[in-house]
């Protein structure tokens, strides 16, 4: 896989994000509408400034026309986007890449969903027709298949494991503790997680990403402009998108201990913004913590650190706020929460402010004295048969 990319091409100079909760009160509009006015307003800009929108939802909307009529938006092109729980990252992704065409000078990503009071809990999948041969299994049970496979390969005691991403919980859930934007914002202990009863596998509810609502919402223009619009951009370094084929579901060899699209992604962003060794020049990633298992796993993936070494690593405190390489300092999906179309968005507003210094002391990185970069992880799908965004985002330009 070779992309050019459009490194330095593009900036974001606004970012909105709304509470990830059970808004009860709150339609997808008044989502919709509260994200887009923060985002445009740390621009210092108005709706008429917009040229075009990327608009990701997963089920919450069928078409552009449910973000044009609440924002009362006339006459501009809106792009209704869906990629799995890569939704809200290749929204943003598009509009980028529109930008740098130079189709249009100032472009908005939006992503919501709202899900909690629609008759249903959580998202559906669509019923549409198979051949018979897709998986059967939960998306919990999926990612629980990655707990004991990674035990087997690499030798580590299953209990100790099943208490490694436990304490991968404990570190998001102290994070989402911090963030009054959270779903939930109440430490939990890793003994106590592992006290649960299971729910798929080793995993209990507490390995699981909550359900949410919420918005969040990117301003995009071109990188030789930004500081038209904010003392403070952020450049983008690389977007990466892998669609798996579907093979891991027939294929004997694949052991659930490696997640094939998201170390490809990563390679390709790494390619892109010329990064050779993420953990010393990142200062911080999101990532698709949508189970425990998985964090474990992509902290291999993306190149943390090395292949089998990744559970002594969550041990040894590398991935929390004041470690070597903050993973998830907003809490992740595992306690900020998931609205699908919403979340690939809400990883990037964590890296605008972590790296332009806004995030609250009480939770705000150590590693900005010598690093400017940060890497945003998206994925949707399951394991065997998954789409990955890698994105990487800085302050400086070159």
């Amino acid at each position: 896989m070779a992309s050019h990319g459009i490194r330095d091409r593009v900036a974001i100079v606004g970012m909105g994000c709304t509470p990830f909760r059970e808004h009860w009160d709150s339609s997808l509009d008044d989502l919709l509408i509260d994200a887009h006015g923060l985002a445009l307003s740390s621009a210092g800009l108005v709706a008429d400034d917009i040229d075009a929108y990327w608009y990701g939802t997963s089920q919450s909307s069928a078409s552009g026309i449910s973000l044009a009529t609440p924002l009362r938006l006339a006459d501009r092109p809106v792009t209704r986007v869906e990629n799995y729980c890569a939704t809200g990252s290749d929204s943003l992704r598009q509009a980028c890449y529109a930008v740098a065409s130079g189709a249009y000078d100032v472009a908005v990503a939006i992503g919501a969903e709202k899900v909690k009071d629609g008759g249903y809990q959580g998202l559906n999948a669509f019923p549409i027709p198979t051949d018979g041969t897709n998986r059967t299994l939960t998306a919990a049970a999926m990612f629980s298949l990655i707990l004991p496979a990674y035990a087997e390969r690499y030798g580590v005691d299953g209990d100790e494991l099943r208490y490694v991403v436990a304490k991968i919980a404990e570190k998001n859930h102290f994070n989402g503790a911090r963030n009054e934007l959270a779903q939930f914002q109440r430490e939990t202990s890793a003994e106590a997680i592992c006290e649960m009863a299971a729910v798929a596998g080793g995993l209990s509810v507490f390995d699981c990403a909550g359900v949410a609502d919420g918005a969040a919402a990117a301003v995009v223009v071109a990188a030789d402009r930004a500081t038209d619009y904010t003392d403070a951009p952020l450049y983008v370094k690389a977007l990466s998108l892998v669609a798996g084929n579907g093979s891991g579901l027939v294929d004997p060899g694949f052991d659930f201990t490696t997640l094939p699209e998201c170390a490809a992604a990563a390679t390709d962003a790494y390619a892109q913004a010329g990064i050779t060794d993420p953990r010393t020049e990142l200062a911080m990633a999101e990532v698709h913590d949508c189970f425990t298992p998985t964090e474990l796993v992509l902290m291999e993936d993306l190149g943390f650190c090395d292949r089998g070494t990744a559970w002594r690593e969550v041990l040894d405190g590398t991935f929390a706020l004041d470690g070597d390489l903050p993973v998830n300092p907003d809490g992740g999906l595992k306690s900020f929460g998931h609205p699908v179309g919403a979340s690939g968005l809400r990883m990037h507003y964590e890296a605008w402010l972590q790296l332009r210094g806004e995030a609250p002391v009480e939770r705000r990185i150590s590693t900005l004295a010598d690093r400017s970069r940060a890497l945003i992880h998206n994925l949707g799908g399951y394991p065997g048969e998954m789409v990955s965004f890698v994105g990487i985002v800085g302050t400086e330009l070159g």
